[in-house]
């Protein structure tokens, strides 16, 4: 059947080359006009840092979203009348951009603290939705007034989650970096730029296609304003792979003499049949993410999965055509110096490798196993969570920002928790009061604000400040200390109820829900992927070799991003700024 396909391609390649562009360009125009909006739902149904954003938002809306905070350094003393005139000015710029829902002040009644020395404060600006729901150029316009306070002897930056995930690049940027890399790659290994340029051709156009169905899939599903970016490289990867084998095994035939529309069906019955099976087997690996159970994660996984389908259709279809038309011309336009013939394949560097490790496969074997073993060491102390502003570049807004809170009241201060009471089954007043005293004598608490009552009073929300950084592991041992043994010993008898979130407390959350779920995740797609090897090949040894090299070099790539990043193994050579969780 491909057989037929590849010469049914190259017969009518004017009409299928077409039939792409039309497809191209039809739903690009379709995506563009009835394309829906990015949703990142971030739900983490049944956690408590959840059930702490429930009650927010219904007894406490101006707490409920999302916060930055603009930090201030002043050498003359944040409280000196010119500097203060200029940041109040500056916080009722900022109150009167939409999606503000307020700015607690350094300067107002229940100000915030002000660093020991004086020089440092900061305001918190309090938006009426969480992040993802807020529009980016709102954030990135409160962003901008921030940045324009500036001036000698006042240094103004905007710190927060929010911001820095309002600051994130959009597909294209560093997506493009990665398209001119395989460019060149594909130049060293054909030599040809017409060969070169037959897979990015063919990946671009599967992925064009691929990334605005995402756009118009966004009107049913939640799908995350990142996902784009995710398909993009998952997307380019596959596809320039799948047609790169293809073209490979095309060149061989022609350069063994077959004629061109002989040489495209060899190629596409032989390597393509492998590319089918291939993105079958990486489709299937992405449908294990709906067993994560995240909504988020789901989107990403459509997302993915999609752009995986159309790179492979074209690999089998739109790359046939455009094969044909290069037929024998396919090494015109070669590199001097680069351009090999592929049908001496045989003599090469790899083909002699290959032979060698079949003469004596032990010792190849046994060094193979070490190497992946001890790499993935590592991997039994993962820590599963989210990094926080502190490994922005300083280039950003956001980590200057957190420089500041640091270096005036302690790293603990971009990430504060929210502890929310339920009073409405209370019957003990004074239960807020004694739990606040609990949590401020409890180790790596830094501070604890004062309550605040909801209007009917059957609801009060405390403000946390950890010592601790949110990424360390520290703060993550402060939340699960506050939740089984400090709060529920302060309210033991009162019937209140007592949840611990904030955005700290929701990453923490997500990272052991995660590692819960990523051995379930790991186990379908291993099996999966054993079947679907085992019916195509007929085999058992197959399909287990397979299995077992993927959790080895699984655990290896964990137990690499385990090293650099949780542990701080060669992190300068990344450019991790510091170390914390995977």
């Amino acid at each position: 059947m491909l057989e037929r396909l590849a010469r049914g391609a190259v017969r009518r390649r004017r009409s299928v080359v077409a039939g792409w562009l039309v497809a191209l360009v039809a739903v690009g125009v379709a995506a563009g006009a009835a394309g829906g909006e990015p949703a990142d739902n971030f739900r983490l149904p049944g956690a408590e840092s959840q059930a702490a954003i429930d009650l927010l938002e219904d007894r406490f809306p101006a707490l409920a979203g999302d916060s930055g905070q603009i930090v201030f350094r002043a050498d003359a003393g944040v409280t000196d009348p010119q500097v203060q005139a200029a940041m109040e000015d500056l916080f009722a710029q900022v109150a009167a951009v939409d999606h503000v829902s307020g700015v607690d002040s350094p300067y107002g009644s229940g100000a915030q603290p002000v660093s020991p020395d004086g020089t440092i404060a900061f305001a918190t600006v309090r938006f009426d939705a969480l992040g993802p729901d807020i529009p980016r150029d709102r954030i990135l316009e409160v962003k901008d007034l921030a940045l324009a306070a500036s001036r000698p002897g006042l240094q103004v930056e905007l710190g927060g989650n929010v911001v820095s995930f309002a600051e994130t690049e959009g597909p294209g940027g560093r997506e493009g970096i990665g398209l001119l890399a395989a460019v060149v790659i594909l130049l060293v290994t054909f030599g040809s730029v017409i060969a070169m340029g037959l897979p990015v051709l063919t990946a671009l156009f599967g992925l064009g296609i691929g990334l605005s169905l995402v756009t118009l899939g966004a009107n049913v599903i939640d799908v995350p304003r990142f996902a784009p970016q995710l398909a993009t490289m998952i997307g380019l990867g596959v596809g320039i792979d799948y047609a790169l084998f293809i073209v490979t095994r095309y060149r061989q035939g022609l350069h063994a003499g077959l004629a061109p529309v002989d040489a495209v069906a060899v190629a596409i019955d032989t390597s393509g049949r492998a590319v089918l099976f291939a993105g079958a087997t990486v489709v299937i690996s992405l449908l294990g993410m709906f067993l994560m159970g995240f909504t988020f994660v789901q989107g990403l996984a459509v997302a993915a999965i999609v752009a995986v389908l159309l790179v492979m259709v074209a690999s089998l279809s739109l790359l046939p055509a455009l094969i044909g038309f290069a037929g024998n011309s396919i090494d015109r336009l070669h590199v001097p110096g680069l351009h090999r013939d592929e049908s001496a394949h045989r003599q090469s560097l790899w083909f002699r490798w290959s032979r060698l490790v079949q003469r004596r496969p032990w010792p190849p074997f046994l060094a193979g196993l070490a190497v992946l073993v001890i790499l993935a060491v590592p991997v039994l102390s993962m820590r599963l969570g989210s990094s926080d502003t502190g490994n922005d570049p300083t280039s950003k807004t956001t980590r200057r920002a957190y420089d500041l809170l640091t270096e005036g009241f302690g790293p603990g201060f971009n990430g504060p928790l929210l502890v929310g009471f339920d009073l409405t089954d209370s019957t003990d007043p004074a239960v807020v009061d004694r739990v606040r005293e609990s949590i401020a004598a409890t180790s790596n608490v830094a501070a604890v604000a004062p309550a605040q009552f909801s209007p009917d009073h059957g609801a009060a929300v405390v403000i946390v400040f950890p010592r601790s950084a949110p990424q360390d592991e520290r703060t993550e041992q402060l939340v699960h200390h506050l939740r089984n043994q400090v709060i529920p010993n302060a309210v033991q008898g009162s019937g209140t109820q007592v949840k611990v979130g904030g955005i700290t407390a929701i990453f923490i959350d997500l990272g052991e829900t995660l590692a819960d779920r990523l051995p379930l995740f790991i186990g379908a797609v291993i099996t999966l992927s054993f079947l679907l090897l085992a019916v195509v090949f007929r085999s058992l040894v197959v399909p287990v070799k397979a299995a077992l090299l993927n959790l080895l070099s699984i655990g290896a790539a964990y137990g690499i991003l385990v090293a650099v990043f949780q542990w701080g193994w060669a992190k300068d050579l990344f450019g991790v700024a510091k170390t914390g969780p995977i």
